[in-house]
């Protein structure tokens, strides 16, 4: 997934990979309360494989391929909706694009430092950044249910 930044405060996290990752995506969604189901395993795996933002377009186009049968994007849409709603996946918006959340379940603001070269997203921990945003939300009477911080630029790589 890129760089991972993290605050001081104590906001800390067990960074998950490979096939604990799934494993720990799986735990993390049937307690939530939702099934893991054969498809929903398939698009996970095929998302965290990806340290770049990925599409539901290309997830449906490697899964077909991989599977020898068409995968439907809405499928894979629907699924990833499932996923960013409890936090197993990160929508980079301006990209229309996913990543696998290292720490599934884990609630936490997404900030992201998005290149426009490459189109590496690195997604940065920051406990007071997001305080911040959900205060200035807060002073005009507006409850912040999933703030996004995008940042576009230049990695370090392409500038």
């Amino acid at each position: 997934m890129g760089q991972h930044a993290q605050s001081h405060e104590n906001h800390r996290h067990h960074e998950h990979s490979g096939e604990n990752l799934v494993a720990e995506a799986a735990r993390a969604l049937v307690a939530a309360g939702e099934q893991w189901t054969s498809m929903r395993e398939a698009v996970f795996a095929e998302l965290a494989r990806h340290d770049r933002p990925v599409s539901a377009y290309d997830i449906a186009d490697n899964l077909s391929a991989a599977r020898g049968k068409r995968v439907a994007p809405n499928s894979v849409y629907r699924i990833l909706d499932v996923f960013v709603t409890n936090n197993l996946a990160m929508r980079v918006e301006s990209a229309n694009a996913y990543l696998a959340n290292t720490h599934p379940g884990c609630a936490h603001d997404c900030i992201f430092l998005v290149c426009d070269e490459c189109g590496e997203a690195a997604h940065v921990d920051d406990e007071e950044v997001s305080r911040a945003v959900r205060a200035i939300a807060a002073l005009r009477d507006f409850k912040a249910e999933r703030p996004v911080l995008e940042i576009r630029g230049l990695c370090k790589a392409c500038a």
